[in-house]
């Protein structure tokens, strides 16, 4: 199937630009199993990769222009100079692709231009990561391109820069350190402190399990306000509290500390939160490392709560997808991503799965929203490289 996909994302490129590409690369989208908004805390995360990827056939250039054209996007070829590249200048998806090369370019990496096509199975606004996605294959093929000798971690934080200070959007580490390093058939418990990796065995099948993504259609956007707002209250409660992170307040503390913060309800909130949640990561991961994988399904509720009532990150459509779930008989499920819409997860038993994903679809239908999109998610290889030179 890689062969196909990057021979037709070889020839349309080709089309477009009039010769082949040096090269075809993929990058994936994440599913969150735990620990949200955490990343941006210092705190703990687990991700894993989905088979949904961002494909990019790349040339190299070496007179200062870069060419972007997706085929999703139905634009025409976007032309830019590299010397023209600033910081919030963009509003389109070429921000991102070019928010890497800015980001490469600052940090000292002597990259000339490309031409670059990309397409995606990723739907855009489901909480899925695309962007990142869409910044780590661009990444990884101008990293081989230019022999730039980029480890997947390294690539992670000049993507988070590109989206943090290009395109403006406050986003944590974890969902570029998911696309660049994960591992087929493993989640990946990631410290964004140090971002020390540990691959953690998720293979549901084998364990007569599925776990589900219900994409509910409603369209979120990281560089709104509320995402940065819920950012600068964490940031407030670490000021208050004298640490460097809310990562450094202990669950055991948690108490005590939200004493001190007096009746800053909204920072008390967003503390609360951030502290359980780096405390539910570490509950899931000794689970999952003692073979007690059905155990997580409530650790995920607890989340989604915690979600729901002290961060406000919800919405009616995903409360509705954990609600009819485990009235269906889930084992779990709770909100994933960012929030404000997106996806919610579900951990069901294999032969439950089939009548879940209708009770949730009937929900939605009786009240009113717009029809769910429901898929398995499959733990996948991260970023990687297709094929080497022109081919289709």
């Amino acid at each position: 199937m890689s062969e196909a996909v990057a021979g037709a994302v070889a020839e349309r490129f080709r089309e477009l630009y009039g010769a082949g590409p040096d090269g075809v690369w993929a990058a994936p989208g994440r599913v969150n199993l735990i620990g949200e908004h955490t990343d941006y805390n210092d705190g703990f995360v687990m991700p894993f990769a989905l088979p949904h990827i961002t494909v990019a056939a790349v040339a190299r250039r070496e007179d200062g222009i870069l060419r972007l054209h997706s085929a999703d996007i139905g634009s025409d070829v976007v032309q830019l100079r590299l010397d023209d590249l600033a910081p919030e200048s963009d509003r389109r998806w070429t921000a991102y692709p070019a928010g890497v090369v800015w980001a490469l370019r600052e940090a000292g990496h002597p990259v000339t231009g490309a031409d670059i096509h990309v397409t995606s199975t990723l739907p855009a606004g489901a909480g899925l990561s695309s962007s990142a996605a869409l910044e780590v294959v661009v990444a990884l093929a101008l990293g081989d391109l230019f022999d730039l000798g980029l480890r997947g971690w390294q690539l992670a934080r000049l993507c988070q820069r590109a989206e943090n200070v290009y395109v403006g959007a406050p986003t944590g580490i974890m969902d570029q350190t998911a696309s660049a390093c994960c591992q087929d058939g493993h989640a990946l418990f990631l410290d964004t402190r140090d971002l020390s990796q540990k691959p953690i065995p998720f293979d549901l099948a084998a364990e007569g399990m599925r776990l589900l993504v219900v994409d509910t259609q409603v369209k979120h956007a990281h560089s709104g306000g509320e995402y940065g707002k819920r950012r600068a209250g964490c940031e407030k409660g670490a000021a208050l509290l004298g640490v460097d992170a809310l990562r450094d307040i202990p669950y055991a503390g948690l108490d005590e500390a939200l004493g001190r913060l007096g009746d800053d309800e909204e920072v008390r909130r967003l503390v609360r939160h951030v502290v359980s949640e780096d405390e539910r990561v570490e509950r899931v991961v000794a689970l999952l490392e003692a073979g007690r994988t059905r155990a997580i399904g409530p650790v995920l509720v607890e989340g989604h709560a915690s979600l729901r009532d002290d961060f406000r990150v919800s919405c009616p459509e995903l409360d509705l997808v954990v609600d009819t779930a485990l009235a269906a008989g889930a084992l779990g499920a709770r909100m994933t991503g960012g929030g404000f819409g997106g996806s919610a997860i579900v951990l069901a038993e294999a032969a439950d799965a089939d009548t879940i994903t209708k009770a949730v679809e009937e929900a939605f239908a009786a009240a009113g929203f717009t029809a769910p999109r429901v898929f398995e998610a499959v733990p996948s290889a991260g970023a990687r490289r297709l094929s080497r030179g022109s081919v289709g």
